[in-house]
Parts: C-alpha cells; sequence; structure tokens
C-alpha cells in the first residue's frame, strides 16, 4: 500500500471518514457492534495507508497504531475490559516513545518542564477520583507525557525532516489533549461534547503520527 496511486490513498481516507463519521453518528448509543467496526476503519485505513513500514522509525509507529487499533476494540467492547484496553494505549506511547528515540536521544531536560509540570497536574486534578484506578492511571500519565517530551525533543534534531518531526509533535499534543479531556470526563465531571472533542482529537492524533512515518516510494 506504500505505493499506491493517489487514487489508493484517496479511497482510504474516504473509509476512514466515513467509518470516523459513523461512529460518531452512533456514539455512545448504537449497537456494539456498529461501534466496534465504525470505530475501527479510520486507524485499520491509517495502517494500510502505512503498510509497509520501512524503517525502524515507522515499523514502531506501525506498532503504536496496531496498539492503539486493540485499545479501541478493548474499551468499547465492555465495560469489563477497561483496564486491557488502558493497557494496550499504555504500550502504543511506549512504542511512539521508542520510535522518538530513534530519532534522537538528546536529553532536552528543558523541553521536559511542561510535560512534567502536566503529569503533576494531572495527578492533583484527578488523584481524589481515581480510588482503585490510582495507579494504573498514573502510570499511564507518566508514560504519555513521556512520549510528549520525547517527540518535543525530536524537533530540530537530525533523525527526521522538519515536517515529519512537526507532525510527531502535533499528534503528541493532540493524543494528550484528547486523554485529557476523555479522564475528565471520565473520572472528574461530565464534559458537553466532550465525547466528541475526545474522538476528534484521538483521529487527529493517530493522523499526524502516522504521516510523521510516511515516506513517499522515492523518500523511502
Amino acid at each position: 500500500m506504500r505505493g499506491a496511486s493517489t487514487v489508493g490513498t484517496r479511497i482510504l481516507a474516504g473509509v476512514g471518514v466515513l467509518g470516523a463519521a459513523g461512529f460518531l453518528l452512533c456514539l455512545d448509543t448504537g449497537p456494539v457492534e456498529v461501534r466496534l467496526v465504525t470505530k475501527s476503519l479510520p486507524m485499520l485505513c491509517l495502517l494500510l495507508w502505512l503498510w509497509p513500514p520501512r524503517g525502524r522509525y515507522a515499523r514502531l509507529i506501525f506498532a503504536g497504531l496496531g496498539l492503539s487499533l486493540l485499545g479501541d476494540v478493548l474499551l468499547d467492547a465492555s465495560k469489563a475490559l477497561f483496564l486491557p484496553g488502558l493497557g494496550a494505549f499504555l504500550l502504543a506511547h511506549v512504542s511512539y516513545t521508542a520510535a522518538y528515540l530513534c530519532a534522537t536521544r538528546e536529553l532536552r531536560w528543558g523541553r521536559a518542564l511542561p510535560f512534567l509540570v502536566l503529569a503533576v497536574g494531572a495527578s492533583v486534578v484527578l488523584g481524589p477520583h481515581l480510588g482503585a484506578m490510582a495507579g494504573p492511571v498514573t502510570a499511564y500519565v507518566v508514560v504519555i507525557c513521556t512520549m510528549t517530551w520525547r517527540a518535543a525533543a525530536l524537533l530540530g534534531a537530525s533523525g527526521l525532516t522538519r515536517r515529519e518531526q512537526g507532525f510527531a509533535f502535533a499528534g503528541a499534543l493532540l493524543f494528550a489533549l484528547s486523554d485529557g479531556v476523555l479522564a475528565v470526563k471520565l473520572f472528574v465531571t461530565p464534559v458537553t461534547g466532550g465525547s466528541y472533542v475526545v474522538m476528534l482529537t484521538y483521529w487527529a492524533a493517530q493522523l499526524c503520527i502516522a504521516r510523521s512515518a510516511h515516506r513517499a516510494p522515492a523518500e523511502a
């Protein structure tokens, strides 16, 4: 699919958009089977678009996308599968972090500071509401904030083009926003329209992250 024509890319984009629209139309109310299929389509299309992943960076991003798809399915299949779904997304962020470390291992501690503040702030806000979920959610917060730090560390590094660096960083920020809104909605207070914000920013995040690993055939 990497060598697919512009027409093939447009078909994947169209199917992904239709799946996203279908999921939003039946959000929280439609049959679980319909939600699972429509929710999976955007991620499946991204995986096909990136196939075959060339190079270690692309393979790790591909693995992260696959783990995210698994997390999507688990979270929507049953409330009893929340922890396995959370674990799948945690591993997706570990995979993204490993990809970013392939591009640069410079620490750039100054860029870590905003995400350290974000992790502490999230823990303070969410902590009183988590109960037995405190451990898993705190671990997840640490991992996603580490992922966003490493995406920020990419900027100006030599491992990726400036365009790819921008996509990776934008994707990480959008992912953090999506998960932040979801965490508030799940554990703190209802958020009007929150489910739509969560999904739209989530899909935008995954698209940006996938785009950071995509090369035209002549560039691969």
